[in-house]
């Protein structure tokens, strides 16, 4: 499954580095064809990464401990659940989670936008995979989820403190906020290069400024509440680095999210 992982990854890389490559050749001459080749590549990473979330999400389930991932943060004992948010729970499966959620939102752009907003779309998928393309790099050759050992009988299972429900459900909605805002940014400097600063971009990104947003809050007081109750900090907002960094991304959000209403009005 390892082998499959790696493959997966490393076509995945390909198709984002040709969709950032061939987006950009499409500004210079003005091809559909090229742009379209680019959409496409897209959406292609996007299965590729998937099928690595499959594939790292299987090791876990059925206890491949050959694969460090599993073995230093799964174990034969622990809860089905736990096995399953193990995915997220070092770095390694943190940037694939990020490169999934960054690849499953950049295709939905490109099908949302396949009749409107062509004179931007060009750019807006260059930055897109170019964000991509550096996870993906991270993840290929800096820390890959798919690195093996020797067999092992069972692994060192989770951190005591990540045992918690919110495990569950607090990165992932943290990465959605985080993830989330790539798309406005995209957006934000295709308007800039097309000389297209009206209203258009963004109307165009006004529910994915939302939606992050959202989510990001949600995701902070999940973290913060989390932390509370599981290290006992004293208080449900400690100032840590941890939750500051979480915050200031947040708080440059808000700004946003008014500015461009007030733009719009």
């Amino acid at each position: 499954m390892s082998t499959l992982g790696h493959f997966a990854l490393f076509l995945a890389l390909v198709c984002s580095a040709w969709a950032a490559t061939a987006a950009w050749l499409s500004t210079i001459s003005k091809g559909r064809g090229l742009q379209r080749s680019a959409e496409r590549g897209v959406v292609a990473a996007c299965g590729l990464v998937a099928l690595a979330v499959f594939t790292l999400e299987y090791g876990f389930v059925t206890n491949d401990f050959s694969l460090d991932a599993v073995y230093h943060y799964s174990s034969v004992s622990q809860p089905l659940p736990y096995k399953i948010g193990a995915l997220w729970g070092g770095q390694a499966g943190s940037l694939l989670l990020w490169a999934f959620l960054l690849s499953c939102m950049s295709s939905i752009v490109v099908f949302t936008n396949r009749n409107k907003n062509r004179a931007m779309m060009p750019w807006v998928v260059h930055v897109l995979a170019i964000v991509m393309t550096f996870f993906l790099v991270l993840n290929n050759f800096i820390a890959s989820p798919f690195e093996t050992g020797p067999l092992r009988a069972d692994g060192v299972g989770l951190n005591p403190q990540l045992k918690n429900y919110w495990m569950m459900i607090h990165p992932p909605t943290l990465y959605l906020g985080y993830v989330g805002f790539t798309i406005p940014f995209a957006f934000g400097i295709a308007a800039l290069v097309t000389r297209r600063t009206g209203d258009i971009w963004f109307r165009t990104t006004r529910r994915w400024t939302i939606f992050s947003w959202f989510f990001l809050g949600i995701g902070i007081l999940m973290g913060s509440f989390w932390a509370y109750i599981e290290l006992g900090w004293g208080g449900y907002w400690a100032w840590d680095p941890v939750e500051n960094a979480s915050l200031m991304p947040w708080l440059t959000g808000t700004a946003f999210l008014h500015s461009v209403i007030l733009q719009e009005k």
